[in-house]
């Protein structure tokens, strides 16, 4: 394969997978070789094994975070700091990508960020949708709710006021009450069910604040 063929089948996929160009007829180890050689020359970048993405000025689709996070590791879903800044919920700009996988935890550091996946069981994996995060561009996200369950799921005593408050969350109305009661139960966790108590009071405490103004 031609450098100019691979832009051609790659230009409109954000990253690619080495499976995807094996579609065709090409041979495994020579077309290992050439992105080896390519990864090198600053042509492509390589995410993880198997997984890349065009170098500018070749690529027309800048990769969203979100997206890149999901293709490294699957099943996986953005979540926990990384989601609640998305959804407004704590004031700190987050940098890492952090993420929820069923497989084992792992952490990449890459052109386009750092990726941290932490590990969860099967039974906690929920809460997450499809979301369009750029034009054209989806990725599974974990609700608000979820994200916070998350967090305090893999902080130890992450049940605890001063933990709770320690997060600093805001806009706290974006909060669905019964969802996160009802997830906080489908977890089957006390502490779970703890924290979703604590957060409500904050929550309430918040709205009483506004109510003041």
């Amino acid at each position: 394969m031609k450098f100019e063929q691979l832009v051609e089948i790659t230009h409109d996929q954000p990253v690619f997978h080495t499976g995807f160009l094996l579609a065709g007829e090409q041979n495994p180890n020579t077309l290992r070789v050439q992105l080896a050689r390519w990864v090198k020359a600053g042509m492509i970048y390589r995410l993880r094994r198997g997984l890349y993405t065009l170098a500018p000025p070749y690529r027309h689709i800048v990769p969203h975070p979100f997206l890149v996070a999901n293709q490294m590791v699957q099943p996986s879903y953005v979540s926990l700091q990384t989601a609640l800044a998305y959804h407004g919920l704590i004031p700190e700009t987050v940098y890492a990508i952090t993420n929820i996988t069923t497989r084992r935890p792992g952490q990449w550091e890459t052109v386009l960020g750092r990726f941290t996946f932490r590990h969860v069981r099967q039974s906690f994996f929920f809460g997450y949708h499809l979301e369009e995060v750029m034009p054209g561009q989806h990725a599974f996200v974990a609700s608000p709710e979820k994200a916070l369950l998350d967090l305090v799921y893999l902080q130890p005593r992450g049940d605890t006021p001063a933990y709770l408050e320690g997060l600093r969350l805001h806009d706290l109305e974006r909060l669905d009450p019964e969802r996160l009661q009802s997830m906080a139960k489908r977890a089957g966790a006390a502490k779970l069910q703890r924290a979703a108590e604590g957060i409500l009071a904050l929550q309430k405490r918040e709205q009483e604040a506004y109510e003041t103004l």
